[in-house]
């Protein structure tokens, strides 16, 4: 069957947000950055004016203030980019079921059965962000979904690219294999080496070539440079989307002693718990994601006597596998929480004959914890844990997404 999907990519996503909330940066060098003080002083996302100074994405604030010194920084806010996104794709859902996103600004949709033409409907979509969201976006129209986010990466801002199995080899093949889908520094070296360096040079070559190089990735790599993806869009109304809810943060010290790592621990627990709450769902395993001071990373997970929304249980098993996977002599520079094997809360659960009051008490505190953060905001409520130490360890470290998350949600939430 002939399927029509979009792939719909907000432009420049933080930092159009921010001029799109305050009117006066419009048509100014803005950017969004990390805080230097709190080793994250790099830049997260630019302004079109700004990307005209030559200031890039990964940068570091110094090196774009030489280039741009008029350049407007400001702080990333989790909040404010979630809730653009969410209602991006709620625009999305008046046109289709089929929503899936691929980070906070991108998203794939499938049109197939819609009465309108994916072109139509791509122009219409960049119309409303436009006028009811203020910001812009690029969309690619294509029979797959990897050609569909090709489409959408070759024309910015606020265009429409339309890939066809007619116009795919002229449009597709020319590009560098590393636009391709899936294929990072090492896979794209890899390919050079064997003079594979653009996307029709990889679809050329032949699936035998692509096996003997990379295996089982290299059928894939094949497949999609040859168009041949039929992955199925999927839908937002399935559970299986979402793969994990996770958080992590670099704090503005390094993590040297347990204490430490426990309070983080909480705010991280607390964060995942009250996402799975709000999505009604809960995690059959935890897991614990650790970097040094060396940039050396490693991870540890166990599996829960049962499933769980409750950060108290969270924080058992976080502590439980961090004492098990951290020399406390090798300072912690990052530290995240991942609750994974998720399951609906509303899903049928065995039912002890006894149920443990405790777990009862700990759920009805929780959820009433969720409504006055609701309310009154995080800050209005803290765990006394956070007041015993003397290093700026806050709730709004670990509030929404960490500024190192924020591009990678496709398939966490």
């Amino acid at each position: 069957m002939d399927r029509t999907i979009l792939h719909c990519d907000c432009n420049s996503f933080y930092a159009s947000v921010e001029c799109a909330s305050d009117p006066s940066l419009r048509g100014k060098a803005v950017a969004v950055c990390g805080d230097p003080k709190e080793r994250h002083g790099i830049i997260l996302a630019k302004s079109d004016p700004a990307k005209k100074c030559g200031v890039h994405t990964g940068e570091t604030i110094g090196s774009a203030l030489e280039k741009c010194p008029n350049l407007i920084l400001l702080p990333p806010d989790g909040e404010k980019y979630v809730y653009y996104s969410r209602r991006m794709r709620a625009m999305y859902a008046e046109y289709t079921s089929q929503v899936e996103p691929f980070g906070l600004d991108e998203s794939w949709l499938d049109v197939s059965d819609h009465p309108r033409s994916g072109m139509q409907i791509a122009s219409e979509l960049r119309r409303r962000a436009r006028e009811e969201l203020g910001i812009t976006i690029s969309v690619g129209v294509s029979f797959n979904k990897v050609f569909a986010k090709l489409g959408s990466d070759l024309h910015k801002p606020d265009a429409t690219t339309l890939i066809t199995p007619q116009n795919y080899q002229k449009k597709i093949w020319p590009l560098p294999a590393e636009e391709l889908l899936f294929i990072g520094r090492s896979t794209a070296r890899r390919l050079h080496e064997y003079g594979l360096r653009t996307i029709g040079d990889i679809a050329r070559s032949g699936p035998d070539t692509l096996h003997t190089l990379l295996g089982k990735n290299g059928d894939l790599l094949y497949q999609y440079a040859s168009g041949r993806d039929d992955a199925p869009v999927l839908s937002l109304l399935r559970e299986s989307d979402v793969k994990s809810i996770s958080n992590s943060t670099t704090p503005a010290f390094d993590i040297t002693d347990e204490a430490d790592a426990r309070r983080i621990l909480y705010l991280l627990c607390d964060s995942v718990a009250e996402r799975m709450r709000e999505q009604e769902l809960r995690c059959r395993t935890v897991a614990v994601w650790l970097r040094d001071t060396n940039l050396v990373s490693w991870e540890r997970q166990m599996q829960l006597p049962a499933a769980s929304d409750l950060a108290a249980e969270l924080v058992h098993a976080s502590l439980t596998l961090l004492r098990q996977g951290w020399d406390m002599r090798r300072p912690l520079r990052s530290l995240g929480v991942r609750g994974c094997d998720l399951v609906s809360s509303r899903a049928d659960t065995q039912l002890t004959v006894l149920p443990d009051r405790r777990t009862l008490r700990q759920a009805a505190l929780e959820t009433a914890i969720d409504g006055i953060h609701a309310r009154f905001g995080r800050a209005s409520l803290r765990r006394c844990v956070m007041l015993s130490s003397s290093k700026a360890v806050h709730a709004d470290t670990c509030q929404g997404l960490s500024a190192a998350n924020m591009s990678a949600i496709h398939g966490h939430v």
